[in-house]
């Protein structure tokens, strides 16, 4: 019977020193890590890049649906679309190493989303007001375009640093642009 004893003794210690450890140690891991949310917000397909012969030809089509493009808040869906797909963009030019040309096209995209507050505040004394889901839309956009910002700054060379903090510096202007709309 003695014998009996110390194997139940032992098995429970077997079994619950593995519990109690897991969770513990697993409790304390979870309060040290905080991860970083990703902000849900998909990018549109960006077509042609920049680096591409055809890509005059997307610029042609993209500045002539502009000027046919009267309606404020129409103008405002493509301006939104146009920034979002410079965003791809520049991310997929990125990759490719075309670092300074992945800028570029990042900040003309951000140049596009400037404009929308304007365009809303403009059909808005016009007697247009624009969805409260599109003003969600956007501020879902501006949050994902900080994300790529934040993304770019871990991979692209120091040596465009400044670059990236005048394009960091522009997202967060449209950022209270957008914050300060009705």
């Amino acid at each position: 019977m003695k014998n009996f004893g110390r194997y139940v003794s032992l098995i429970a210690f077997v079994i619950i020193v593995p519990f109690i450890t897991y969770f513990v140690l697993g409790a304390s891991e979870t309060l040290v890590k905080i991860p970083q949310e990703k902000v849900i917000y998909n990018l549109p397909y960006p077509g042609l890049l920049p680096d591409s012969p055809l890509y005059a030809t997307k610029i042609i089509r993209d500045r002539i649906t502009d000027f046919l493009t009267r309606d404020n808040l129409k103008k405002a869906e493509l301006y939104l679309l146009n920034s979002d797909k410079r965003a791809s963009m520049s991310l997929a030019l990125a990759l490719k190493g075309k670092n300074q040309l992945a800028i570029d096209t990042f900040v003309k995209g951000e140049k596009y989303f400037i404009k929308i507050p304007e365009l809303l505040r403009s059909a808005k004394k016009q007697g247009a007001q624009a969805p409260s889901s599109f003003i969600e839309t956007l501020k879902l956009s501006n949050a994902k375009h900080k994300e790529l910002i934040e993304e770019l700054i871990k991979i692209l060379p120091q040596g465009l640093n400044q670059s990236l903090i005048q394009l960091s510096d522009l997202n967060q202007q449209v950022k209270s642009e957008i914050e300060s709309l009705p």
